[in-house]
């Protein structure tokens, strides 16, 4: 059986950036004649959702550190984006503060010696909920897609949990295997 490896629209989203280099979002949006931005929402030490503590292995007495954004299009929200690291990763970075992060979150990871290496994807298709629908301007009737990713060290341990609460319409998720 050959090898194969998939390549997906989310790959600069889990790569370091390079000194200069605009941040994944902005950049795609660019491509699509847009303006892309985020606003960080909060930072917090929490007792993440159970889907993500299992992810990392947590106990339930651990607790990792969640970054909420709201990620914007032209000024109008499309996605609510929650992004989870292990608080023994996070603690005492720039992980765990009120404040972006150059080059994003993977740069800083990668600078701590956490290079991102494997990322694993999930996508579920629901109706949204009242808070989302208030956050991205949905109508009652509208449904959001999930995704859900895992992103790994070389070595295997999980670094960093993002569920991605996305505008359904007029998204598209892209996936191309390369077969070896």
């Amino acid at each position: 059986m050959e090898d194969a490896s998939w390549v997906s629209v989310s790959a600069p989203y889990v790569r370091p950036r390079r000194p200069g280099e605009p941040d994944a979002w902005a950049e795609e949006a660019a491509q699509h004649g847009k303006v892309g931005t985020h606003h960080l929402q909060a930072v917090e030490e929490v007792h993440p959702p159970k889907e993500v503590a299992r992810a990392f292995g947590l106990a339930a007495d651990q607790t990792a550190f969640v970054r909420r954004r709201l990620v914007l299009a032209d000024g109008q929200p499309t996605e609510l984006a929650d992004s989870y690291y292990p608080a023994t990763i996070a603690r005492g970075t720039r992980l765990a503060e009120m404040r972006k992060i150059p080059g994003g979150a993977p740069t800083l990871l990668a600078q701590l010696g956490y290079h991102p290496h494997s990322a694993e994807e999930a996508v579920q298709a629901r109706p949204a909920t009242e808070t989302e629908r208030q956050a991205l301007e949905l109508r009652p009737e509208d449904w959001v897609l999930v995704l859900t990713r895992i992103v790994r060290a070389g070595d295997g341990t999980p670094i960093e949990v993002s569920v991605m609460t996305m505008v359904a319409h007029g998204r598209e998720l892209r996936y191309q295997m390369i077969i070896k």
